[in-house]
């Protein structure tokens, strides 16, 4: 095979022994975890929100954005729980493009993935110390999932990568809550397939040793809408699609039945300034319908510190290199929002 050995890579088990979650921190994320937990099997009434960069790419704009994240969490905590989006892998449609901090800790210069694994175990643990708040990520690679599973609370699976069995598997034994995205073909059996997968127990190869998973009952949905045949967006975020969903899952025989609402990608054709309109749709979906009110656990939003993006090597503090984001301004509007709107 026409591979080229560029680095051996430290085991997890190294890196977390050289790097250790501090034990007030390890304490810290376990109750984050129970609440979190909480508003997915329905024991908790809070509204939960995922919100961050669509690509953390670097660490001094994240870290200012987190805490200004923590000081609303502060103010909201009666009714939300939020969750910082620390993404640091990106999945790229035609493998073009950034692909997150993992592989270039620096956007400007080359792959270097040892760096990059130092480079985000760092960060996403630097936002918990400051912040008090255990962190998402995409699982893009699921052989690097232990690179950071002892600081992250919420693990989302992305469009393109829900259909694959690995994923499904490793998503099995997590022990947070892992949202399995809809396909980028809007597929809904698919996602719900995934659900399945993902909530049985299996056995399976992981990193060279032979595994057994005992299911995750906190395996979710992610509704983040469609592309058709043409190339056009397609949203499932409208009441109509919230129902059917929730008739689908009705159907199955499903633990914990929950969705998360991603407010950009397809659902608002990268438009990232309506993420303010749909997020308010939905609430108001679920003041609607009980069963809308009652599956509906959260919503997942693109945000930054600047809105828009820009190209790589144009330098704008806080803004996305990669898909386009609310402003923290706007922002931190919608979250006194939600809040009000989430009863």
């Amino acid at each position: 095979m026409s591979f080229t050995l560029v680095n051996e890579l430290p085991s997890p088990a190294e890196i977390l022994e050289q790097f250790p979650l501090p034990e007030k921190l390890a304490a810290l994320k376990a109750e984050r975890d129970e609440e979190i937990k909480k508003v997915i099997t329905g024991e908790s009434n809070k509204f939960l929100v995922i919100i961050g960069p669509c690509s953390a790419d670097n660490e001094e704009a994240v870290c200012d954005y987190a805490n200004r994240l923590a000081k609303v969490q502060e103010k909201t905590k009666e009714r939300l729980l939020i969750v910082p989006r620390v993404y640091t892998n990106k999945p790229r449609t035609t493998g073009e493009g950034y692909m997150g901090m993992l592989h270039q800790p620096d956007p400007e210069k080359k792959p270097d993935m040892l760096q990059g694994i130092l480079a985000i175990r760092h960060m996403h643990m630097k936002v918990f110390r400051e912040t008090g708040m255990s962190t998402a990520d995409e699982m893009l690679y699921p052989d690097n999932l232990q690179y950071l599973s002892d600081i992250m609370s919420y693990i989302a699976v992305g469009a393109r990568s829900v259909e694959n069995q690995y994923h499904r598997l490793v998503a099995s034994g997590c022990d947070v809550p892992v949202g399995m995205k809809n396909p980028t073909s809007g597929d809904i059996s698919v996602m719900l397939n995934s659900v399945v997968a993902a909530q049985l127990p299996h056995d399976f190869i992981f990193r060279g040793d032979e595994v057994s998973c005992p299911g995750n009952p906190l395996a979710h949905t992610i509704l983040r809408g469609a592309v058709n045949k043409h190339g056009q967006c397609i949203p499932n975020y409208h009441y109509e699609d919230l129902h059917l969903l929730f008739e689908l899952y009705s159907k199955r025989n499903l633990k914990n039945p929950a969705c998360i609402v991603d407010t950009n990608h397809s659902n608002s054709n990268k438009k990232y300034a309506e993420q303010v309109r749909i997020a308010k749709e939905v609430l108001h979906s679920r003041r609607h319908s009980d069963d809308i009110r009652h599956l509906v656990k959260g919503l997942m939003i693109e945000s930054y510190i600047e809105p828009g993006n820009h190209k790589i090597g144009e330098h704008c503090y806080g803004q996305s290199i990669t898909d386009p984001c609310l402003g923290w301004d706007e922002s931190e509007k919608l979250l006194y929002d939600i809040a009000e709107m989430a009863d």
